[in-house]
């Protein structure tokens, strides 16, 4: 239950602090006087879309807040932060997002600054404006002129139902379903235009992975053939150079650096023999000789396995073709690694073996769709069962709720018919089985025709304060509503849909926006809005009206004229006998 309203320069509202109390309360005033600025201000506070235009002129911030009791938790049940079940009521959202309360009460505050900026509270946990409506959603239902229109869509009639019936979860949980096997289905159809192109790839990557795989490279075969290329096409230039560093080291006259060092060392060994001090000396030069022969040997042993070989030279070269060509097509560039060949097989090879499972995933997704197929038709099946169920009951409670509301011949129904089936259209929607349309008569001897096409205004006010009645029942919602509910009406109509409105708040909070005396006159409580002038600045102002001044109220109401005694007689006959 909404308990205290504060506004602060909020579009034409300077300041208000408003104190609301159980029952049945009614905001009245003069036209243009700014009644639906409270809405306004109440819708922002809930969630609704903010902008700066809603900031009161001169002002550099707007400002909402309000209290609202919660009431008992009924179900008993505390949710724990994290858990997926899905809250029914503010208790359990409020557990759920670990915001606490105290005394089973709530503030919610939020404001809108002139350069854009927005914020929401619930109790002192900041929150985004998506999960303040989500919150508020639990609290109050606004009804406006706007949902009349939704009386005349026809795709809206289903969700009135589904509400009713108490389906919403579950429809909701098949619309995903539904999504997902128009997802799988278009995931199959994919597969199924791409076999062309698949059959096309296949065959090339088939090629690329033979034809690699039957070179059977190495890595960093390449290099080291380009060594023995160079090696074998130089044999002449090699076979000389190295005659000639034989020829050095060992001089077949004896004059070779070999044998010089083995004369220098015989030498060298006396002269030690004469001073000691030139050991260290020998020592080295012993080194070198040994070095030096070593090195000669290798040469030596090297020149011996010089052999021309006309034909490996060959094969050398027709491998290099080979690796050339094979990186001209799968390398970056023909000077690349070969690692980047060896690279592009095991790629190859990958989406090869993807492709080739392409016929496994598409027998998978036949299978989970035919699965998805069986799952969503039972589930439309149960839905379309609980929903004719539902139509039933809740056309009945239409025409009761419509006969207290003046229109005792009227009979109307909820018609639930199965979806008509064509070669565009599936039998199975997003939603079900179901087409969902509301019916009504409102003259005796008159057929049942769509409501969307026959109704006046004062009847689809009143239709939908019948469904609005009928689904409060089930609602956990403690605070309702009504603007302009009484567009279209008047005379004995007004008189009825006020006594329904003080009935409905025997159980609930019921907040109206009226313009008729008729409904004033049965509130318990009454809220007058007035415009006026302060320095130089419109403002509009609320307050409680009580006594000789809603007396006056209502004679204004009734015929303009809230000071001649008959009016005020009227108005005080009215009071005395509805409220």
């Amino acid at each position: 239950m909404l308990e205290d309203l504060s506004i602060k320069d909020f579009a034409l509202i300077d300041s208000a602090s408003i104190d609301f109390n159980k029952g049945f309360t009614v905001l009245s005033g003069e036209t243009g006087a700014g009644k639906s600025l409270l809405i306004g201000a109440l819708t922002f506070l809930l969630g609704g879309k903010s902008g700066v235009e809603q900031i009161r002129a001169g002002c550099h911030e707007a400002t909402v807040s309000a209290t609202f009791y919660l009431g008992t938790n009924e179900s008993g049940r505390t949710l724990e932060v994290g858990s997926d079940i899905e809250p029914s009521n503010a208790f359990e959202w409020l557990d759920l997002h670990g915001i606490p309360y105290e005394d089973n009460r709530i503030v919610l505050r939020r404001y809108i600054r002139e350069n854009g900026k927005s914020g929401s509270w619930i109790g002192s946990t900041a929150v985004t404006r998506a999960d303040l409506a989500s919150f508020c959603s639990f609290l109050v239902d606004i009804h406006g002129q706007h949902e009349h229109q939704n009386l005349m869509k026809v795709t809206e009639h289903r969700k009135f139902l589904d509400a009713y019936a108490g389906l919403v979860d579950s429809v909701r949980e098949f619309t995903a379903l539904y999504s997902e096997l128009v997802q799988k289905r278009k995931e199959l159809d994919a597969l199924n235009a791409d076999d062309k192109d698949r059959e096309q790839r296949i065959e090339l990557l088939s090629f690329a992975v033979k034809e690699i795989s039957e070179a059977k490279l190495k890595s960093g075969e390449d290099k080291e053939l380009d060594e023995e290329e160079m090696r074998l096409s130089s044999f002449e230039k090699l076979y000389s150079d190295i005659e000639l560093v034989n020829s050095a080291l060992e001089g077949g006259d004896g004059n070779g650096i070999v044998p010089a060092l083995k004369r220098i060392r015989s030498t060298a060994e006396h002269a030690v023999s004469l001073d000691k001090k030139l050991d260290s000396l020998n020592q080295r030069l012993d080194s070198a000789f040994y070095e030096i022969s070593d090195i000669a040997g290798e040469y030596k042993s090297y020149a011996g396995s010089l052999v021309f070989d006309p034909a490996r030279l060959s094969e050398v070269q027709e491998r290099q073709t080979l690796i050339y060509n094979l990186k001209k097509k799968y390398a970056s560039s023909v000077s690349a690694p070969i690692e980047e060949v060896i690279s592009y097989l095991s790629e190859a090879e990958e989406k090869l073996s993807a492709l080739d499972s392409g016929e496994t995933n598409k027998e998978n997704l036949r299978k989970e769709i035919a699965a998805l197929e069986k799952n969503i038709f039972a589930r439309a099946k149960d839905i379309s069962v609980k929903r004719k169920d539902a139509a039933a009951k809740m056309s009945a409670g239409v025409v009761s709720v419509l006969s207290k509301l003046g229109m005792t011949s009227t009979r109307f129904m909820v018609r639930v018919s199965d979806k008509e089936e064509s070669e565009q259209t599936q039998k199975i929607g997003p939603y079900g089985l179901d087409d969902v349309e509301f019916l009504i008569s409102a003259n005796p001897g008159q057929p049942l025709q769509p409501l969307a096409k026959i109704a006046s205004g004062g009847e689809l006010s009143r239709v939908m304060l019948s469904l609005k009645t009928i689904l409060a029942s089930s609602d956990p919602v403690g605070t309702m509503i009504f603007d302009e509910i009484d567009t279209g009406i008047g005379g004995e109509v007004a008189v009825s849909i006020g006594s329904h409105l003080k009935n409905l708040a025997e159980k609930r909070q019921v907040l109206c926006i009226t313009h008729l005396a008729s409904i004033a006159v049965y509130a318990d409580n009454q809220l007058k809005i007035q415009k006026s002038v302060r320095d130089g600045m419109t403002e509009t102002n609320v307050f409680p009206i009580d006594g000789e001044d809603r007396v006056q109220e209502i004679a204004r109401m009734l015929s303009g004229d809230a000071v001649s005694s008959a009016s005020l007689d009227h108005a005080r006959s009215m009071l005395a006998k509805f409220s």
